[in-house]
């Protein structure tokens, strides 16, 4: 199986190529190798950035397997994230991909012996923009978009959680600190322990719950909905703004917001956001309207739902996409979070863990 990696690395300083010369590496669809280029990336264009992670695996959500893929010369930047001006002003705040093709390094913009004639542009910024809708419902006449999110599926291909290599790379990459991987995958090995092992459920818990502790510091994130199915689930409008601090609230209290199935008032609280129980942080905006990944419309919220500073999947958890770096914004509901003074300490970087990348939103 081939399987390119980026040449960028953790930290390196690279520069966003210009406009003319992404466009001449994109063909009629607006995409390198099947991966979109959006028009909302335009804006960073001779930009200097430093790379936040390397792409070489990422989570599929478009199709809802949930599982990882793989993707080829690729990584995330610091500070470079989608405002969804192109695509009906979507709020979902996606971390971007850009491909080696579409960056320099530092020392070769700075060169006058390597600097390039730029080539023609394959595909016009007007005809990059169309390719953002590719179709209109019928029945409710609203555009279906296409974007890196929609598109990503196409653009990368299937990885078993347990081939080796994306683990070693996570730590050559610089993505991860190897104290780090080795922890996520102990504990991943302790939870299908407790699952499938014909041990005893008290022992294998007991042996998993002790591993969780030692390793991270923290208790398991095995939370229970404590609301019974069919029975509504409670509200606390706070009417939080942006800039707001906020506390999250612990494990307890939010379980008691939770229906059966780990929902309130259909949001699922994700295993991904326990780390962040009892954090403070700032609110960073409120979210009503978001691309459906799977249909490529435009979902909007009954309520309005909170995406906060600094806090995004870690993927430390989830098992069949362990330490994916898209670095994906959670939303949460008013009643999992509280006000607090503006003197109280802030929430430590998502990075605390043993990550070495800062996860900036």
């Amino acid at each position: 199986m081939t399987w390119s990696l980026s040449k960028f690395r953790v930290g390196t300083l690279v520069e966003v190529r210009s406009k003319e010369e992404i466009l001449a590496t994109l063909d009629a669809q607006g995409c390198t190798d099947k991966l979109p280029f959006m028009p909302e990336m335009l804006r960073f264009c001779g930009q200097r950035f430093r790379v936040a992670a390397v792409a070489h695996k990422t989570c599929e959500t478009a199709h809802q397997t949930w599982k990882a893929r793989r993707i080829e010369t690729a990584v995330h930047l610091d500070g470079t994230r989608c405002d969804g001006s192109a695509h009906g002003g979507c709020q979902a705040d996606c971390n971007l991909f850009w491909k080696d093709s579409w960056l320099k390094p530092v020392e070769h913009a700075d060169s006058a012996v390597t600097a390039r004639k730029p080539l023609a542009a394959a595909i016009s910024e007007a005809d990059l923009m169309k390719c953002t809708r590719v179709a209109l419902d019928l029945h409710t006449k609203e555009p279906v978009y296409s974007c890196q999110a929609t598109g990503l599926f196409e653009a990368t291909q299937p990885l078993a959680w347990w081939e080796p290599r994306q683990y070693a790379r996570d730590v050559l990459t610089g993505n991860h600190r190897l104290r780090h991987v080795l922890s996520v995958l102990l504990v991943a090995f302790f939870r299908l322990l407790h699952q499938h092992a014909p041990l005893g459920y008290r022992a294998t818990k007991c042996m998993h719950r002790w591993v969780h502790r030692q390793l991270f510091r923290r208790e398991l994130p095995d939370f229970a909905g404590t609301i019974a199915s069919g029975q509504p689930t409670p509200v606390n409008p706070l009417g939080l703004k942006p800039g707001e601090r906020v506390r999250i609230k612990s494990k307890a209290e939010i379980e008691a917001t939770l229906d059966a199935k780990g929902r309130n008032r259909g949001l699922y609280f994700d295993v991904e956001l326990s780390s962040y129980c009892g954090s403070v942080t700032t609110v960073r905006k409120l979210v009503t309207q978001f691309i459906n990944e799977g249909t490529g419309k435009m979902s909007y919220a009954k309520q309005p739902c909170v995406m906060l500073d600094g806090v995004v999947c870690k993927s430390e958890y989830s098992a069949c996409r362990l330490l994916c770096p898209r670095s994906i914004p959670s939303y949460w509901r008013e009643i999992w979070l509280e006000r607090v003074d503006a003197e109280v300490k802030p929430m430590p970087e998502a990075a605390a863990d043993g990550q070495r990348v800062a996860m900036h939103p």
